[in-house]
C-alpha cells in the first residue's frame, strides 16, 4: 500500500491530492500525517483524515513514504522537495517547485541519486480542451506549429492572500508562479529541446511590495515562437477567475483554447472554423496517482517537470536582468 506523506500545505492545491484520497477507489493509499510550519494548517487538513500532525518534514518522512506531496510556501518549495527525495520518497509537487535554478539543480541531483520521480502537478495537460486539441495536433491537421500565444490572468483577491504571497523572497515572482502551465503546454504541443527564453514584468503594487501583477515570456526555438502572458489583472466583476486561452498556429491551420469556457475553435486550409468535441479530462493528480499504484513512471516525469519548472526560472531571471536572453536546452535537465 502506497504511503503518502504532506510536507507543506499552505496552498489550496494541496487539496488536488487529499480530494484524491477521498475517493472510494484510491483505497490503495495510505495518508502518514501532514506537515507545515503553520500547525493551525497542518491541523485542519490532519483532521480530515484523523491521521496525525508533524512539526518537522524529517520525522514525518521517517516514518515511511513513498510520495510525499509538496504544497507549502513557495520558498520553502526546494529545501522540502530535496528532503522528500534524499528520505527515498518519489514527490508530487503544486507549482512553483522551487524558486530558483540553484534549488532546481539541487532537486535534479538528488532525484538522480535517488532513483525516484519528480510530477509536478501541471493541471492544465489533463484540461478536456488540451487533451482536444493535442490530438489535432499530433493527427498533422494544423501542419507545423510555428507560433504559440498564451494569456493567464488571475484575480488576485488581495484580502484572502496571506502575507508571504507578497514577500518576493517567499513568492519568487509572477513569471516562476504562473507561466509554468504555458511554457510546459509550448513544449507539449512543439516539442523542443531547445531555445532562448525572456522575461519582463510591470512595476511593483507600490514601492514597499515587488509583487508584479503583469509579466510576459517569450520563448523561442528552432521551429515555433512562443509568447506567455500573466497577470494578477482579471477584473474583480469578471465571472471567471482567469479567462486563460492559448491560440496554436500552424502552416496549415490554427487552433484557439478557450480554456474557461470549454471551447476549442480550429480553422484549417481545408475545412472552416469548427468546435471540437472535447473529450472527458482528467483530475489534477488523477495520472500521477495512477501510474506510482501501478508501478510506473508519471506521464509527468522528472524530464518534464525539470523542463518546464526552468523555462519559467529563466523568464523570472530575465526579467529581473532587464529582459537578458537566457539560454535553455534540454541538456540542462
Amino acid at each position: 500500500m502506497p504511503r503518502i506523506a504532506i510536507i507543506g500545505a499552505a496552498h489550496p492545491h494541496v487539496d488536488y491530492v487529499l480530494d484524491e484520497l477521498t475517493r472510494d477507489d484510491r483505497a490503495a493509499f495510505e495518508l502518514v500525517g501532514v506537515q507545515d510550519d503553520d500547525r493551525a494548517v497542518a491541523e485542519r487538513h490532519a483532521a480530515r483524515f484523523g491521521v496525525p500532525v508533524f512539526d518537522c518534514a524529517e520525522d514525518l518522512l521517517a516514518e515511511g513514504v513513498d510520495i510525499a506531496m509538496i504544497a507549502g510556501v513557495y520558498g520553502a518549495r526546494g529545501a522540502d522537495v530535496v528532503t522528500a527525495l534524499r528520505a527515498g520518497a518519489h514527490v508530487l509537487a503544486d507549482k512553483p517547485l522551487c524558486t530558483s535554478i540553484a534549488e532546481l539543480d539541487e532537486i535534479e541531483r538528488a532525484a538522480a541519486e535517488a532513483g525516484r520521480t519528480v510530477n509536478l502537478l501541471l493541471e492544465k495537460r489533463g484540461y478536456p480542451e488540451t487533451l482536444a486539441a493535442l490530438d489535432v495536433v499530433r493527427t498533422g491537421e494544423l501542419g507545423d506549429i510555428v507560433g504559440i500565444t498564451s494569456s493567464g490572468p488571475h484575480k488576485l483577491n488581495r484580502d484572502q492572500r496571506p502575507a508571504w504571497f507578497f514577500d518576493r523572497a517567499r513568492y519568487g515572482g509572477i513569471l516562476a508562479d504562473l507561466s509554468v502551465h504555458d511554457l510546459d503546454a509550448a513544449l507539449l504541443f512543439a516539442p523542443a529541446d531547445e531555445g532562448i527564453v525572456r522575461g519582463a514584468v510591470s512595476a511593483p503594487l507600490d514601492g514597499a511590495e515587488q509583487f508584479a501583477r503583469y509579466g510576459a515570456a517569450t520563448f523561442t526555438t528552432p521551429t515555433t515562437v512562443v509568447s506567455a502572458e500573466v497577470s494578477w489583472l482579471t477584473p474583480q466583476a469578471s465571472d471567471v477567475h482567469g479567462d486563460y486561452r492559448l491560440r496554436l498556429v500552424g502552416t496549415r491551420g490554427t487552433a484557439e483554447i478557450f480554456w474557461a469556457r470549454g471551447r476549442v475553435e480550429v480553422t484549417t486550409e481545408d475545412r472552416s472554423t469548427r468546435n471540437l468535441d472535447l473529450p472527458a479530462g482528467r483530475r489534477p493528480a488523477e495520472e500521477a496517482l495512477d501510474a506510482f499504484a501501478a508501478g510506473r513512471t508519471p506521464e509527468v516525469g522528472t524530464r518534464e517537470s525539470l523542463a518546464a519548472t526552468r523555462l519559467a526560472l529563466l523568464a523570472q531571471e530575465s526579467a529581473d536582468q532587464g529582459g537578458a536572453a537566457l539560454p535553455w536546452s534540454r541538456l540542462s535537465d
